[in-house]
């Protein structure tokens, strides 16, 4: 292999090993901001308000078409869509976001909203929206003694939660790999990363939320909303475990706190972080690489799958990526990641590479192990991207799995990404999932697919918009492949469960691309939807807070 080769393989295992689309956020998020106290050291970077009377560091900032800044403020992460709202309101409190939306309200101005901006839909940039509020600013993170759990706000990145987190006090969420994505939608959409087979979903965590709501006079004000039972704001709490963004309102704080964790010690509170984390990445060439080897290769990823995500199960700190860029990339990699600090960690990452290679034949051209830092691990910058400044224009579309795919899935997976369209930075990963977060009951939270082992990510990016329709149906055809025998779309049943709302897309509800006659909305919630629907009736009924996909007024 040249060096250009294995120079390419390395990318690929960088943004392998980091979870390129592990735990990506639906950008549009109705997030949260962090409430802290300065007794237990609260950071942040423009620094939100804090508590009752706090003082405003930030803001509100007006930005309107004609201001220097109005341009560079108009696109998220994806560069395919971009909105010309009449404002763009940057904010730095829950005061002054109750200020935005009421005057919005009355205005009549549709309203979206903005934290870290990695929503994978046009939901931040649709035309229709005419005020974009942008939570950037609100970043701080922090421990809330008066509620006795850690306090984010929508604003902070995910790196900075983990730095934040580690440095303070020693702990962790189960969230995801990419240090860019805001931890507003991220939390809202459910979350899961490197941890979630130990520890659960982020929601599993979610003590509570603050959450901006507009009533049926259109006033907006601010409601704070918990997991205890006697709490009479409980169900909007519950729509935020998994409910996605931009549903309910705008979530201005989170509060984090695990299930049974009790005491006023911080650091005793939330997961504890690892010190190191124990890396193994193998990678194979295309070239040479025949049908039924690549097809037992996959199998094989996901029947270990199914063997060993039971709660509690000894293999739950095994974290896997199987990366499957087309053929044109030359290769396609698997990275484990596990606490290195687990007992027999260097074995259980051992036995499952030896389970997903057997039978197989055939020769890695890479294989390399090593450990690094946990939080350098976690917050290495620049991956989880879907693409860099010039190459991000990208489409995703992702599905659940109960167990490993079916033959013809798997004949399908290998017809699109060996034939002759697509290109390198196009294919599918398979991520990890299970373990903890099937110890979950799916009415517990909003996050209906609890038994569930594996999260299927289809994806293409590319640079120039001239390339928009061939490489959306690259992946479009690539995905109605897959799930042809369910109307295009990944139906619940004994190896498919819907999808994940974090990673939305728009053709789960279009007729077009949906032919299953199962609603896109019952893909994501399945038998929670209804329930969702209360709740938005009761906390947003006159349908405020809308997008392409959200809960819909019963």
């Amino acid at each position: 292999m040249s060096q250009s080769e294995r120079d390419q393989v390395s990318r690929r295992r960088l943004l392998a090993g980091t979870g390129v689309m592990a735990g990506g956020a639906l950008g549009a998020g109705m997030t949260s901001p962090a409430m802290a106290d300065a007794v237990a050291g609260v950071t942040g970077s423009a620094g939100g308000a804090f508590g009752p009377g706090g003082a405003e560091a930030f803001g509100p900032v007006r930005i309107r078409p004609g201001d220097p800044r109005y341009d560079g403020l108009l696109r998220g992460n994806n560069f395919r869509f971009v909105g010309r709202p009449d404002e763009i309101r940057v904010v730095g409190s829950t005061d002054q976001v109750v200020r935005a939306v009421t005057e919005a309200v009355r205005a009549g101005r549709r309203i979206a909203v903005r934290s870290g901006g990695h929503c994978f839909e046009n939901f931040t940039a649709d035309p229709a929206v005419r005020t974009l509020i942008d939570l950037s600013p609100m970043d701080a993170v922090g421990y809330d003694p008066k509620m006795k759990a850690f306090a984010v706000e929508p604003g902070a990145t995910l790196g900075q939660v983990y730095r934040t987190l580690f440095k303070g006090w020693g702990v962790t969420i189960p969230g995801g790999s990419c240090p860019a994505v805001g931890a507003g939608g991220h939390f809202a959409g459910g979350g899961y990363g490197a941890l979630s087979r130990r520890y659960g979903s982020v929601v599993d965590h979610l003590y509570g939320v603050e959450v901006v709501v507009a009533g049926a006079d259109g006033a907006a004000r601010a409601v704070v909303a918990t997991r205890e039972p006697g709490d009479p704001n409980r169900d909007l709490w519950w729509a935020h475990t998994g409910g996605g963004g931009g549903n309910f309102g705008v979530v201005t704080k989170y509060w984090l706190r695990s299930p049974g964790a009790t005491g006023s010690d911080p650091a005793g509170l939330l997961p504890a972080s690892p010190a190191e984390m124990l890396e193994r990445v193998v990678a194979w060439a295309w070239e040479g690489m025949t049908e039924a080897a690549f097809t037992r290769l996959v199998r094989n990823f996901g029947t270990w799958h199914e063997h060993n995500s039971a709660p509690g199960s000894r293999s739950a700190g095994v974290y896997a990526i199987l990366l499957l860029p087309h053929r044109s990339a030359g290769y396609f990699s698997l990275a484990v990641q596990i606490d290195a600090g687990l007992p027999g960690a260097d074995g259980l990452v051992n036995e499952f590479v030896a389970a997903v290679t057997a039978g197989t034949g055939v020769d890695p051209v890479v294989d390399t192990r090593g450990t690094t830092p946990w939080l350098h691990k976690m917050t290495w910058p620049g991956t989880g991207e879907a693409g860099d400044a010039t190459t991000r224009r990208y489409k995703n579309k992702a599905a659940y799995l109960r167990k490993s795919f079916t033959d013809q899935q798997l004949a399908a997976v290998h017809r699109n990404l060996s034939g002759a369209t697509g290109n390198g930075s196009s294919g599918l990963l398979l991520i990890g999932y299970g373990g903890q977060v099937r110890a979950v009951a799916p009415e517990t939270t909003a996050v209906a697919q609890r038994d569930v082992v594996m999260k299927a990510v289809y994806y293409t990016t590319w640079a120039d918009a001239a390339d928009d329709a061939s490489s959306l149906a690259w992946v479009r055809g690539f995905y109605r492949d897959v799930y042809a025998r369910t109307g295009g779309v990944p139906v619940p049943g004994e190896v498919d469960d819907g999808s994940y709302i974090n990673y939305p897309d728009v053709d789960l509800i279009d007729p077009e691309w949906n032919t299953s006659g199962v609603p896109g909305r019952t893909l994501y919630y399945k038998d929670n939807y209804p329930r969702l629907q209360r709740i938005k009736a009761r906390w947003d009924p006159r349908g405020v807070f809308r997008h392409a996909l959200s809960i819909e007024l019963p």
